[in-house]
């Protein structure tokens, strides 16, 4: 069974920084896309990055663009989301999500991700 597991939560003051994990055991972890997305408490889910298997297809959201970095280590089976400059409207619950695309294309649609993490609250205090 495919499982991604977030991890890296937490509570952050605001104009602070946090870094969030998606993990795998998945063997076949490089030929994965990983995106983020984020719902904050009554409202829609949010697209915030994602990264194609080879890492050059990335792609950001309006909302985090210039204040977010995501980035793959293939060896450790991890995608990891910098986020800087945290405001209050960051505070969301985070999911990493993931769908096998060896060619290498990230897309910003969460209908096109078949795997999903049970996601990690970020809140962000002002």
């Amino acid at each position: 069974q495919v499982q991604f597991l977030e991890s890296g939560g937490g509570l952050v003051q605001a104009g602070g920084s946090l870094t969030l994990s998606c993990t795998s055991s998945e063997r076949a972890f490089s030929t994965y896309a990983v995106a983020w997305f984020r719902q904050a408490q009554g409202k829609g889910r949010e697209f915030v990055a994602a990264i194609g298997s080879t890492g050059l297809v990335i792609q950001y959201g309006n909302s985090v663009k210039g204040r977010a970095t995501i980035s793959r280590d293939d060896a450790k089976n991890t995608v990891l989301l910098q986020m800087n400059s945290l405001k209050p409207d960051d505070t969301a619950v985070y999911y990493c999500a993931a769908d096998r695309r060896p060619g290498g294309s990230a897309s910003l649609s969460a209908s096109m991700y078949e795997y999903w993490g049970q996601g990690t609250q970020v809140t962000v205090s002002s």
